[in-house]
């Protein structure tokens, strides 16, 4: 439905640090460089960060994840790059009863999630 979406930053180098190596977690590299902005994807740019000097709104951002293991990886990924805890990799069954994620606060505040709906706890 949706073919990308840039999400504002107030410091491109401070973000492009924490999603290149989270988002190498799910798979998903960094793409190209711009002055300002920066983009992800699998083969085309899907999602990018751009550098805004405005007042920022935090907004959430879900990432698809191949396996539970893509999550916690993930997860581990964002705290070390300076992520905050925001809810730890587990099973979500107020959403559906395959629902696994785990969610941080990117440098910004932004809700970032990494989701897995896979049926299998062994993954």
């Amino acid at each position: 439905m949706i073919d990308h979406f840039n999400l504002p930053v107030s410091d491109l180098k401070r973000s492009a640090d924490f999603y290149e190596v989270t988002l190498a977690e799910l798979g998903v590299p960094l793409l190209m460089r711009d002055r300002d902005a920066i983009g992800f994807g699998r083969n085309t740019w899907q999602f990018g960060i751009v550098q805004e000097s405005i007042e920022l709104i935090p907004m959430h951002v879900a990432f698809v994840a191949a396996s539970r293991e893509e999550v916690r990886k993930f997860y581990a990924a964002a705290l070390q790059v300076g992520g905050s805890d925001n809810g730890s990799p587990g099973l979500r069954l107020k959403y559906e009863p395959s629902y696994y994620s785990a969610y941080v606060l990117d440098p910004d505040g932004h809700n970032i999630e990494a989701v897995c709906r896979c049926g299998s706890t062994a993954e």
